[in-house]
């Protein structure tokens, strides 16, 4: 099995900043993407960012191009999603998830909540 779990969401002001981080553990061998969705109040759960665990390729929602960034140490088994900019339209609940065998199998973590609020 694997296991995912999140960390580094809280409350911040519009324009500030946070870090997201999900390790995950157990069975990790054969991950080969990994990435961030979020579902905000009433809303369905949309994808953030995503990225490839071999390689470079990254890919991101229009609603953050430019303000977010996720990255990964696959030595750790960990994937970031460095956050700036923050609008109070990123609130919402943070998944990571990963996949195996092209998405035949899709594990996910509990969540973390960020709140963007002055």
């Amino acid at each position: 099995q694997v296991q995912l779990v999140e960390s580094g969401g809280g409350l911040v002001q519009p324009g500030g900043s946070l870090r997201l981080s999900c390790a995950a553990s157990g069975s990790v061998s054969g991950i080969n993407a990994m990435g961030w969705y979020r579902q905000a109040p009433g809303n369905e759960r949309e994808l953030v960012a995503t990225i490839i665990n071999s390689g470079y390729s990254t890919n991101y929602a229009d609603s953050v191009k430019g303000r977010f960034t996720i990255s990964r140490d696959n030595a750790k088994n960990t994937v970031y999603l460095q956050m700036n900019s923050l609008k109070p339209e990123d609130t919402a609940i943070y998944y990571c998830n990963a996949q195996k065998s092209f998405g035949h199998y899709v594990y996910w973590g509990q969540g973390t909540q960020v709140t963007v609020s002055s």
